[in-house]
């Protein structure tokens, strides 16, 4: 197995887990609560005692803008990343490199206001952390093409299919 092929795959898990925890978790920081199971509430209070996790709790204002930010465009995107995994899409470097500077740029807002207010806990901040390791991973992902025997399968497949209309 290549190394993007790894790389490929902790993605895929990575991006699974935000095409989840997105519009059940993360979107309660915005939206009202009685949108959401009882259960759902009840996990995200939980995690923010466990963890105390004051952005969640006291829900500054850059915070819940980063919130939408990921909700109307990362975790689209988070989506389509899935799908090109699994299709081997061509553009999947592309959607993975916007993703990878988008998140990546949110992230470190995140710990600016973390490192900066002093009311970061060492738990809270290895909670974050590996996010803004994945953003890293997936722009560094997308920095790298796809195979070239992909890229030359698909343009004799194009080649061969101009030469039969003709």
């Amino acid at each position: 197995m290549g190394f993007c092929k790894l790389v490929d795959v902790i993605l895929f898990f990575f991006f699974l887990v935000i095409a989840v925890a997105a519009p059940l978790i993360d979107s309660q920081t915005c939206l009202p609560m009685h949108l959401f199971p009882e259960f759902l509430v009840d996990l995200k209070s939980w995690y923010a005692r466990q963890y105390e996790d004051y952005l969640l709790v006291e829900k500054p204002d850059f915070f819940v803008g980063i919130i939408w930010l990921e909700l109307f465009f990362q975790w689209p995107l988070s989506v389509a990343n899935l799908y090109a995994i699994l299709a081997k899409k061509s553009w999947f470097s592309t959607t993975c490199l916007i993703y990878g500077v988008s998140t990546s740029t949110s992230m470190v807002a995140i710990f600016g206001e973390l490192m900066r207010s002093g009311k970061a806990s060492d738990k809270l901040l290895m909670v974050y952390f590996p996010f803004l390791g994945f953003a890293i991973l997936a722009f560094l992902r997308g920095l790298v093409p796809r195979s070239r025997t992909l890229t030359s399968i698909n343009a004799a497949r194009t080649t061969m299919a101009r030469k039969k209309r003709a």
